[in-house]
């Protein structure tokens, strides 16, 4: 896990409750890490190439949010946000908090720094993601819905995910064999 500092992890006890199992607001930086790796079955060499040097917060699963996931995610220097990927119905946009990350699309390489933002229309191919190469972890903010029938290309690795009406992700090569 990466190292943070700011407030104390968060519990649900501290917080007043909307529901039984969700609360009302919380420490952002505080909301409980998501486990690594984010989406298994992926193999190994595609796991080593995200997981280390990421912490992921899924706001939105803390409020029992069903239509669309808020992430807080701080990368260390040198790591990478995800494998760089395409939506073919879900939106998503990203809001930098802290750091400078450099987003990778299609089109080449963009320098970003706090306050700006990007968004990735679904259905475009327009793979993205953001790579630390500063000395100094970022911080940002990825909102995107949770359309069922959703499917993920991966121009890079050898993996293609479908997000299933179950709310689960499935992932094979681009041959279609499963992992």
């Amino acid at each position: 896990m990466v190292a943070r500092s700011g407030p104390p992890a968060y519990t649900f006890p501290e917080a007043k409750m909307a529901t039984k199992n969700c609360p009302v607001s919380a420490v952002a930086a505080g909301a409980p890490a998501r486990a690594k790796p984010t989406s298994p079955p992926f193999p190994p060499e595609m796991v080593a190439k995200v997981a280390p040097g990421r912490d992921k917060r899924a706001l939105g699963d803390l409020f029992g949010l069903a239509n669309f996931g808020v992430n807080l995610t701080r990368l260390a220097p040198g790591a990478y946000s995800a494998l760089r990927h395409a939506h073919g119905k879900q939106d998503e946009f990203v809001y930098v908090l802290e750091g400078e990350p450099t987003l990778i699309t299609d089109s080449g390489e963009t320098p970003l720094k706090p306050g700006m933002c990007a968004g990735f229309k679904a259905g475009t191919g327009d793979a993205h993601h953001l790579v630390n190469r500063t000395k100094e972890d970022v911080v940002f903010l990825e909102v995107g819905d949770r359309s069922a029938g959703d499917s993920v290309s991966y121009p890079d690795d050898d993996v293609v995910a479908v997000y299933g009406a179950d709310g689960k992700w499935k992932y094979s090569r681009k041959d279609g064999t499963p992992y």
